[in-house]
């Protein structure tokens, strides 16, 4: 069994991989984190941040770096939490739902693990949530873990 958990960092993505260890004990895991490039321009953009052409690169590398980073560390989460997990980083996404829904796609996952909510703030309040995109598209069993109790 492959198991593919959605990690953004948030507590409720930790919760999913704590209740995925405990269930899934000793199964494989990929931890992917998604970089969607679209939301951080859109958050430049609306900051009045103006990128000059050919600095993109360098911060480019820098928040690919910074992701690899965070899904090393919901990998090392998950290690801890019984799962034998591997990092995947999703670079350059054109939404965060398609880039797990595409990845599990990928890896043959047996299931998909996300939290309920994420990092996506506002965003997903506009849009439509991750886990619930992620529900209503994927082609495989997903799990959807609730919030930790001191969150909601």
């Amino acid at each position: 069994m492959t198991i593919l958990i959605a990690y953004d960092g948030s507590e409720d993505a930790k919760a999913a991989i704590a209740f995925a260890g405990t269930l899934l004990k000793g199964e494989r895991a990929v931890v992917l984190t998604v970089w969607e490039r679209a939301a951080m321009t859109s958050a430049r953009a609306s900051a009045g941040l103006v990128v000059a052409v050919g600095d993109t690169s360098a911060e480019d590398a820098a928040i690919e770096e910074s992701m690899t980073a965070l899904a090393a560390e919901g990998a090392a989460l998950a290690g801890a939490a019984g799962l034998e997990a591997t990092p995947r980083v999703a670079t350059d996404a054109m939404s965060v739902w398609s880039a797990i829904v595409d990845a599990a796609e990928e890896v043959g996952a047996t299931l998909i693990v996300t939290g309920t909510r994420g990092m996506g703030g506002i965003r997903s309040l506009l849009l439509g949530s991750t886990s619930d995109r992620v529900l209503h598209h994927a082609t495989r069993p997903v799990l959807v873990v609730p919030a930790p109790e001191a969150h909601t």
